[in-house]
């Protein structure tokens, strides 16, 4: 800062940097353009994958957006900004993310184009959030019911899971989605609402992904505790205990003085009868399962596996309310108050070799409200990859269960409201038009990188989209497999409306946070200079 020509007056510490105007606006722009880049490639069921290499070494490989985004080590803070987008969209949608992220890079890369046209930054963005306003409104008109069928939610799932690594067997996985959220889906108050978390998954490697399975009980990544119990337990009487099934510790420092060797063999006796004593309670209660949250002292694992109790120790909290949640049994702190009204049932409990570590199988529980799904396959890389696709696809199957509305798929519906808002725009005064006419534009951006990553051209497939959409077929989206046009509701690819919805709005919003900064100030010497403007793709970040 500089005073009436005398000497500069600095205000900002030594090493802060500054850019200011049009040049921090375009450095911005160009970040969340090459975010936008690096996952536009994976968009849609002919998108590629990439493979992320982080400083340990360790590899993922992947086409989930949100996967690929929290991988890659980015350092610039507008780029920073666009990752949120994809954050949001997994954390309410659990898909989406990747379009969601194209499509804010396009919309700021048409307000660039208007930014040279001398066109102001504010009016810019009152255009985008008339015209965002208006696409949700229009949203609605697009929406199909779902009736909650099985066979539409099969075809939500199905389109989720296309293009990932577990397409192959689509139909397979998305019966396992279809079913669990079938099952752990409640209606209160006329609200339908799904847990997810009531949903637990274990992975294993070995096998193929077509010996992934649903199981109507939950899967322990537990063993039986003692060699001599057995293997298997019909009609099972569950208890969960969660207090520990050995000699109490004292709370202070205690010290035992014995002076005689009898009273040596008495103390232990004592210790004996103490565990005896609390194996007795469990047996008395009727249980023939015990699920203990904490230890099983050595000796009381001898005394049940004599009383043929089936039991297994350490189980994560989180286990023993999936447990209680699906046995409906109630979890007790004190042995003493345990009663035959505690214990939960199942038809069947079993220790079973999976890969190369055993597992207990609870299953045939009566109205399970919570529910495990075994995911298998090939290698470590496979089966990781398998669990994000089993997430995404499972995740769109519950909003789609909870909100009974879908959309069809294929930029079908975003070329529609593409074409609706180029006639909303006209009806709009001043410079704002502008500004609709490009969200407009940039909402071709999905089905022009569907066609793009199919290798079709996308010119001519986006103008036989067009005219499709002139002639009123409001369900036309790009075929990447035949190339041209085809009725996506006859297609069966449908996503839910949630996912559309949240996509434009997080989108939006992030572009006019972006565009609304003239002035950029770092302290901590973040490069911000313009060789940000070309960076090209994923090559250019620093992994």
């Amino acid at each position: 800062m500089y005073g009436n020509g005398q000497a500069p007056i600095f205000i900002l510490k030594d090493g802060t940097q500054r850019t200011r105007g049009r040049t921090a606006q375009s450095n911005n722009i160009a970040a969340a353009k090459a975010v936008a880049d690096a996952v536009r490639s994976t968009l849609g069921p002919k998108g590629m994958d990439k493979m992320l290499v982080d400083s340990m070494g360790d590899v993922v490989i992947t086409n989930d957006g949100a996967t690929i985004l929290k991988e890659m080590d980015i350092d610039h803070p507008a780029a920073k900004m666009i990752i949120e987008v994809a954050k949001t969209q997994e954390q309410h949608c659990y898909d989406g993310t990747t379009s969601a992220v194209v499509l804010s890079g396009e919309l700021l890369k048409r307000s660039e184009d208007l930014i040279e046209q001398n066109v102001h930054p504010t009016v810019i963005c009152e255009g985008f959030r008339l015209a965002a306003e208006k696409a949700v409104e229009l949203l609605e008109a697009h929406g199909i019911s779902t009736d909650n069928q099985d066979s539409v939610l099969m075809e939500v799932a199905k389109t989720a899971l296309t293009g990932k690594s577990a397409g192959a067997v689509k139909s397979f996985m998305a019966d396992i989605c279809v079913r669990a959220v079938n099952a752990v889906g409640i209606i209160e108050n006329d609200e339908r609402i799904v847990d997810l978390s009531d949903i637990k998954v274990e992975k294993r490697q070995g096998g193929s992904i077509k010996d992934s399975s649903l199981i109507d009980g939950i899967l322990l990544d537990k063993e039986r505790v003692h060699a001599g119990m057995p293997r298997t337990m019909a009609d099972a009487k569950i208890a969960l205990v969660n207090s520990a099934i050995e000699v109490k510790k004292t709370e202070v420092d205690a010290k035992i003085q014995i002076t005689d060797p009898n009273q040596l063999s008495l103390f232990l006796e004592e210790e004996e009868n103490y565990i005896r004593g609390l194996v007795e309670k469990i047996q008395a209660s009727g249980a023939t399962v015990l699920i203990c949250q904490k230890g099983i002292d050595e000796l009381a694992q001898h005394y049940m596996s004599k009383a043929g109790i089936f039991a297994i120790r350490r189980a994560k909290k989180s286990d023993m309310e999936a447990l209680s949640k699906a046995t409906a049994a109630r979890i007790v702190t004190n042995l003493d108050d345990l009663t035959v009204d505690d214990l939960g049932h199942a038809a069947k409990v079993e220790e079973r070799k999976i890969g190369e570590s055993d597992m207990t199988f609870i299953t045939g529980c009566p109205e399970a409200k919570s529910v495990s799904v075994l995911l298998r396959g090939g290698t470590e890389h496979v089966v990781d990859e398998i669990r994000r696709a089993f997430d995404d696809a499972v995740g769109v199957v519950s909003v789609a269960w909870e909100d009974g509305a879908v959309l069809t798929g294929g930029g079908s519906v975003l070329a529609a409201l593409s074409r609706d808002l180029r006639t909303f725009a006209e009806t709009v005064g001043g410079r704002e038009q502008m500004a609709i006419e490009a969200f407009a534009s940039a909402l071709e951006i999905i089905p022009r990188t569907l066609a793009e990553n199919a290798g079709l051209d996308p010119v001519t497939t986006l103008i036989e989209l067009r005219k499709a959409h002139a002639d009123g077929q409001s369900h036309a989206g790009i075929n990447v497999y035949d190339g041209g046009v085809v009725d996506m509701k006859e297609a069966n690819v449908v996503e839910p409306m949630r996912v559309v919805e949240q996509a434009i709005q997080s989108a939006t919003e992030t572009a006019i946070m972006i565009l609304r900064i003239d002035d950029v100030i770092s302290s901590k010497g973040v490069s911000m200079d313009g060789g940000m403007g070309d960076m090209g793709g994923m090559g250019d970040f620093q992994m």
